[in-house]
């Protein structure tokens, strides 16, 4: 019989991998998965009965303090803290040093990263939705590098990176602005084409490139009158300005935020059935009643660039 804490685990990670495939993530240079499964410790009851789940974009020192603080089951960072292979484990280095504190909580750690990037209705989708104004206003949205091997399958149509064409042409002003509202935003870095104007804007935007993060790879074969991500490096700038197309960016994880909420909302539809499942699957009179799941978004989680 499985302990309480791993079935709650278990559980977890089936709500996350059917909202998120694996599958789904760049394995080739990505860290999705199961970060972190330390051995189940006792958990106090109602931590036990109400799971707790926290979600962040980034494992930092003060979410790590967070997550020990809520008694979670599970921290879920889109961003792997583990991302380059450890050598040692120790306390010099900060990163390593929340690990060894969320182990010795007996918090798991999960990272679903480009997973829910490439998904579909994932985080590329919602930026999608929110430049463009929805699909409704939109003639196309496809993904700039689609998934290999899911053409067919319920999968089709994942991919990093979203290509809008718009039904009808827009201009940059309005472009800024929505997006502005759309991320709580008072301020956006702008990299204006010579065509392009915010004092006398025209309505000449009709293609717009999307990705959440930093853009500069998936946009490098990409033709768009305007590209929208979170970070773009000096000279990936340039090279777009120099070739016709102008640059919304709102710094990294600005892009990435904002989705949490809808991540929450999918997580808390999913987790029930999932545990119907694995009570199913261990035998009722093996399972303790649960009151529910508390899906959490980090307080303590933020850019860290501030924007003055």
């Amino acid at each position: 019989m499985s302990s309480p804490v791993s079935s709650i685990i278990r559980t977890i990670l089936v709500s996350l991998r059917r909202l998120y495939p694996e599958h789904l993530a760049d394995k080739a240079w990505d860290n999705t998965g199961l970060l972190l499964s330390p051995p189940p410790l006792s958990l106090p009851p109602s931590a036990l009965k109400t799971p707790k789940i926290l979600l962040t974009i980034d494992l930092t020192t003060a979410v790590a303090t967070e997550a020990i603080g809520l008694n979670a089951a599970m921290v879920v960072t889109y961003h792997p803290i583990i991302f380059r292979p450890l050598k040692s484990l120790t306390t010099d280095n900060t990163q390593q040093t929340s690990l060894l504190r969320l182990a010795q909580a007996g918090i798991s750690v999960y990272s679903p990263h480009t997973a829910v990037d490439a998904v579909k209705r994932g985080v590329n989708d919602w930026l999608a939705t929110g430049v463009s104004g929805g699909e409704l206003y939109e003639t196309s949205r496809t993904p700039i590098q689609p998934c290999p091997g899911v053409q067919g399958t319920e999968y089709d149509g994942s991919g990093y990176g979203r290509l809008i064409t718009l039904k009808e042409p827009t201009d940059i002003r309005t472009v800024v602005e929505r997006v502005k509202g759309f991320l709580g935003m008072n301020r956006l870095q702008v990299a204006l084409a010579k065509r392009h104007s915010v004092a006398e804007p025209e309505r000449d935007i009709k293609t717009i490139a999307v990705c959440a993060g930093s853009g500069g790879s998936v946009f490098k074969d990409v033709k768009a009158d305007l590209l929208f991500t979170g970070e773009m490096s000096h000279h990936e700038a340039l090279s777009a300005k120099e070739t016709g197309t102008s640059i919304i960016a709102c710094f990294h994880s600005n892009t990435e935020r904002g989705y949490l909420p809808l991540m929450k909302q999918k997580l808390l539809e999913t987790l029930p059935g999932a545990w119907e499942e694995m009570i199913e699957e261990e035998g009722r009179d093996e399972m303790m009643d649960l009151e529910g799941w508390d899906v959490v978004i980090s307080q303590d989680d933020r850019d860290p660039y501030e924007i003055l």
